[in-house]
């Protein structure tokens, strides 16, 4: 093998100037298309004309790019459950007073520049409401049996089926009376039935097919059947449908209703005319303009067994008529256990073929016919994922925080991506992004925890995150953490404690998704290392070459990576710093570029192929960085005393975890405390200081240097450059603001008495939420229990529950 150093093959890779400052530009100001959504969870009735403007305002103003609202239960848990003694009880979901904050919303989101969309009903499952009757409602096959022995005259009444009258669905509702979780009684499960044939067949063993014999025929409206029965046993099926009984859920209880049928054109009209006219009406022109899109959420409705036109759609799908063999949904074998399986396989393959044309396809025209995009996450159905992805402007995966991991729905996803990509040339793939079980999002998540995850969601292939959840904040700002979504994390709203600083964070996000919106996905991955916690994907367009690689691993990895590239120089593009520098230090070897490239925990970055090289391997490309000075001596730390911080700044002799303090203004803190300091540096090592690194920091920390704001910290490896000529040989003033999560306050209120009634949980050691808004909340009074100082809806902590260390806990080191 022949190695060559900066070998320049034939064809280099060159962007023409303008694609090149098009690149440039995006990742400098990522353009709207590239900004993150939110799902903006509207909680109840507990919604405010003035909560609406501030939250979209802070959206706009921390850089994200929309909006897609759902209207939900007081919280969830994970079924609809209500807080009693709301201060605003009227405003019900899909009625007068509710769409007049719609429309509100819609009027200020479109002010500010932001996309706005609405779930298709009240609650995220699926779609339906109270105006759908039970005869619109998803339906269920069901039979009764009737044994006779022959020959005789038989004339009587068949009996109906009868069916547990409770719901199938998957989570049961709680009743607004006694707040208990309770499987739904539906009463039209009693009353409503519709016939669909009359069978008989022999009473055991194998059916041959004409041994089916249709008695429909000899069966009136009540039931009674008048048939001559031949000789043997005889068992005879009168087949119906009723409805499942399936409700919207999580809604409030008083817009609860029935889930529409999926497999009827006709009911799928029904509900989405309803939704389409309740929007042209309250909302007129803001259809398809202000309001841009209609939401689907992720399919939890379950698997009917019926649709009134399903033996039409049947014979004229697969071509044979399906009512002689409806005994196999009895469980009976007609002709052979392989012809069975074989009708099974057919009926189900309808099932998918009406979800898709009867609710997708409908869905789809009324939609557009109303100007707005069709959004949806399409998996968790009965269909076929690739069959649904072409009729959707929007196709939105779906992964979780689980145990601190990455974890997509896997299959699905990957059944997502593949068929955006063979579909659109320049996909946008939204994701419902960081979802969080109440085990890992209990208000102590923070950016860099999520970092990691989010960037292998960026790896399999998505390219607009829409983060889960944003849950509006009706009520005075200072009422912090303030509304949740129930149990459900991961808690983003600008009541986080690290919503400033973590505007860094979205920043990182806005610009990875701009590059990665940007030209074509690339199948030829091209990309190899001998660490397999480096994760990559690949984009190309007119001989630019795009890598984003992330590290999965929370340690350091150095690698050799070979690129299937050659001829052109690579640049790191760093999208946390926002900077942009060739990579001088690369080798060609058959025709693949060999670059060392170093990654911090959970770092991430850009490597870009798009010129002629430029540089000569003059240094290395991470060269090691040596530490200069170390600052020691005494730190003054200002904590914010609104949040039960010490009124006058402490002392910290040494960095100090604050959990480990007996002080509980410091010990319970959560907010941001500003660490202050002067330092001398000695004349000789000015010069060569570029970086002021901060070791350890928990959670998030800006920091000011000379009255220079250098940035916010918020990931791996935790240092900021440091511009040459702003050191001081003596007295530079140091000041860095560490914000921390607000688990620890939240638990320092647990120490006080109470002072608000509280539901549990339905799952052990998940907390649970507030029974009644307090009196003293509804009348603005100050709180009884003096010294408690959050409020929110959903508790996860008791007084023993374990802090969260917080705090600048360092070395901080200046260094190159």
């Amino acid at each position: 093998m022949q190695l060559r150093r900066h070998l320049l093959l034939p064809l280099a890779l060159l962007l023409s100037p303008a694609r090149a400052d098009e690149l440039e530009q995006r990742f400098a100001t990522p353009p709207p298309e590239a900004r993150t959504r939110v799902l903006w969870m509207w909680m109840g009735s507990n919604i405010t004309r003035e909560g609406i403007t501030r939250d979209l305002e802070a959206l706009r103003d921390a850089g994200f790019g929309g909006a897609s609202m759902f209207s939900l239960a007081d919280v969830t848990a994970p079924w609809g459950g209500p807080i009693r003694k709301g201060p605003t009880p009227e405003i019900i979901a899909f009625t007068d007073p509710w769409w007049l904050l719609v429309k509100h919303a819609a009027l200020e989101a479109k002010r500010l520049g932001l996309d706005f969309g609405i779930h298709n009903c009240p609650g995220y499952e699926s779609s339906g409401g109270n105006w759908i009757t039970p005869e619109m409602s998803m339906q269920e096959l069901i039979w009764s049996e009737h044994r006779v022995t022959g020959p005789l005259k038989f004339a009587e009444v068949l009996p109906q089926a009868t069916v547990n009258p409770e719901a199938i669905q998957m989570w049961p509702d709680i009743d607004p009376l006694t707040g208990n979780a309770v499987k739904a009684v539906v009463e039209a499960r009693r009353t409503f039935y519709r016939d669909i044939a009359a069978l008989a067949l022999p009473a055991s063993g194998v059916v041959a097919r004409e041994q089916v014999i249709d008695v429909s025929g000899r069966m009136d409206a009540t039931g009674n059947l008048q048939w001559d029965v031949p000789a043997g046993d005889w068992i005879i099926y009168r087949f119906g449908h009723t409805t499942m009984g399936t409700r919207i859920q999580p809604a409030q209880h008083q817009a609860a209703g029935l889930e529409c049928d999926k497999m009827n054109p006709v009911a799928v009209e029904t509900h989405l005319n309803h939704v389409l006219e309740e929007m042209r009406e309250h909302l007129g022109d803001l259809v398809g303009t202000a309001v841009s899109h209609l939401h689907f959420d992720s399919y939890e409705a379950g698997f009917p067994t019926w649709t009134p036109r399903m033996t039409g759609e049947f014979a004229a799908r697969r071509g044979y008529p399906l009512t002689p063999w409806l005994a196999t949904f009895a469980k009976r074998v007609v002709v052979s256990e392989a012809e069975t399986a074989r009708v099974r396989a057919d009926f189900q393959r309808t099932v998918k073929d009406l979800y898709r044309d009867a609710y997708y396809g409908t869905a789809k025209r009324l939609t557009r016919a109303a100007g707005l995009q069709l959004s949806s996450e399409p998996y968790g159905g009965p269909w076929e994922i690739g069959e649904i992805v072409p009729q959707l402007d929007r196709p939105v995966a779906e992964f979780w925080t689980h145990k601190g991991e990455y974890r997509p729905l896997q299959e699905e996803l990957h059944a997502l991506v593949a068929s955006v990509r063979i579909l659109r040339p320049q996909p946008v793939i939204d994701a419902e992004a960081f979802t969080g079980d109440p085990s890992d999002s209990r208000w102590s998540e923070t950016p860099a925890w999520l970092k990691r995850i989010g960037d292998q969601g960026f790896v399999q292939g998505i390219n607009r995150m829409v983060l889960h959840h944003f849950a509006h904040q009706p009520w005075d700002p200072a009422l912090k953490p303030g509304m949740t979504m129930g149990q459900w994390g991961t808690h983003f709203s600008q009541n986080q404690t690290w919503w400033e600083p973590g505007k860094a964070w979205v920043a990182y996000l806005n610009r990875c998704q701009a590059l990665l919106q940007w030209g074509n996905p690339n199948s030829n991955l091209g990309f190899q290392s001998d660490n397999e916690a480096l994760k990559a994907t690949r984009r190309s367009m007119e001989g630019a070459e795009l890598f984003f690689i992330a590290n999965s691993s929370r340690n350091e990895v150095a690698v050799k990576a070979t690129f299937a590239v050659a001829g052109s120089q690579p640049e790191l593009w760093d999208p946390v710093r926002a900077t942009r520098r060739d990579l001088p230090e690369f080798e060609v070897i058959d025709g693949k570029t060999v670059v060392p490239l170093t990654f911090a925990a959970s770092e991430s970055a850009f490597i870009v192929f798009r010129k002629s090289v430029t540089t000569k391997a003059t240094q290395e490309n991470f060269p090691k960085p040596a530490t200069l000075l170390q600052l020691g001596g005494a730190w003054q730390v200002a904590f914010d005393p609104r949040w039960g911080g010490p009124a006058a700044p402490v002392t910290f002799s040494a960095l100090t975890d604050w959990t480990t303090l007996t002080e509980p203004g410091v010990k319970y803190f959560s907010g941001t405390a500003t660490y202050t300091q002067r330092f001398d540096v000695p004349p000789g090592l000015i010069a060569g200081v570029r970086e002021l690194d901060l070791g350890k920091v928990n959670h998030l920390a800006k920091v000011t240097l000379n009255g220079r704001d250098l940035g916010v910290v918020w990931t791996a490896p935790w240092s900021v450059a440091v511009p040459t000529g702003l050191l001081k040989a003596a007295d530079n003033e140091l000041s860095i603001a560490v914000t921390n999560v607000w688990a620890n306050r939240l638990i320092g209120d647990e120490q006080e008495p109470p002072d608000m009634l509280w539901s549990p949980g339905f799952f052990p050691g998940n907390g649970g939420y507030l029974k009644e808004f307090p009196d003293w909340f509804l009348k603005n009074e100050r709180r009884p229990s003096k010294n408690r100082l959050t409020f929110t809806t959903w508790n996860y902590f008791t007084k023993d529950s374990p802090l969260v260390p917080s705090g600048l806990l360092g070395p901080v080191t200046l260094g190159r």
